[in-house]
């Protein structure tokens, strides 16, 4: 039988055909699928990355909150005009302890991947309450409110338990410390914060808001956006991404 007179069996029966497309599309699932059972992690060990610490958790959980996500996405792709914008490409690494992840869909604002350090906290908290007073043309709503707001600190340890469950490497010592925690990093010159630090390296402490008199949402949102793209030391990252 000629080549051609087999190829006809499967275009002449679609049944023949249906079983025929299955069976390559099962064999390459396979091919793709089998090799992830024996690696044990699929994401390249980062050193730098931690877990966030409660108050930057609570600043992640109102950002998803307000929607954030829906404008800013949090991700830089390896293209030149975004590392020459928005500085080094994302790696799978920064974002492996994000449930959900926050790479967002689209940029309608721009993207803050690396957009802790970049400006002031007070910057920050102008952006935050009257965008267009730092901003002209922005036409981001304002959140006045989150100044007012005190920061509910009764369900971040639960919320730290849950990410512990889902592997995220909080341990019971974080958990038990989350509200102690909470105010060392939102004070100035708070005695916890060396401890603080210990458990959570390079964590940022100070008053974000600019009122020492109480935590409030403000702080936590600040704290969260300051440490985004902090964590990595790329110029030591790419040095032995050079070496391998």
């Amino acid at each position: 039988m000629s080549a051609w007179a087999k190829h006809q069996v499967f275009e002449k029966n679609s049944l023949i055909l249906l079983v025929g497309i299955l069976l390559v599309v099962a064999i390459g699932g396979l091919v793709e699928i089998v090799p992830l059972f024996y690696l044990k992690s699929t994401i390249e060990k980062v050193e730098g990355v931690r877990p966030y610490t409660p108050l930057e958790m609570a600043g992640r959980n109102i950002y998803v909150r307000e929607g954030c996500y829906n404008c800013h996405s949090q991700m830089v792709r390896p293209l030149r005009d975004e590392v020459e914008r928005y500085g080094h490409y994302s790696l799978a690494a920064e974002s492996m302890y994000d449930r959900p992840f926050q790479w967002g869909s689209k940029r309608t604002g721009p993207d803050l991947a690396r957009v802790g350090g970049k400006y002031s906290d007070e910057w920050q908290r102008a952006h935050l309450v009257n965008p267009r007073s730092v901003v002209p043309g922005s036409i981001m709503p304002g959140y006045p409110f989150l100044a007012e707001r005190e920061l509910d600190v009764k369900h971040i340890a639960q919320d730290l338990k849950v990410q512990a469950l889902l592997g995220v490497p909080y341990s019971d010592e974080m958990i038990a410390k989350v509200e102690t925690d909470i105010v060392a990093q939102a004070t100035v010159d708070d005695p916890g914060a060396a401890e603080l630090v210990k458990r959570y390296p390079k964590a940022i402490a100070r008053d974000f808001d600019g009122n020492p008199a109480r935590v409030t949402e403000m702080d936590a949102l600040i704290a969260y956006l300051q440490m985004l793209g902090t964590l990595v030391d790329f110029k030591t990252y790419d040095r032995k991404a050079n070496v391998r």
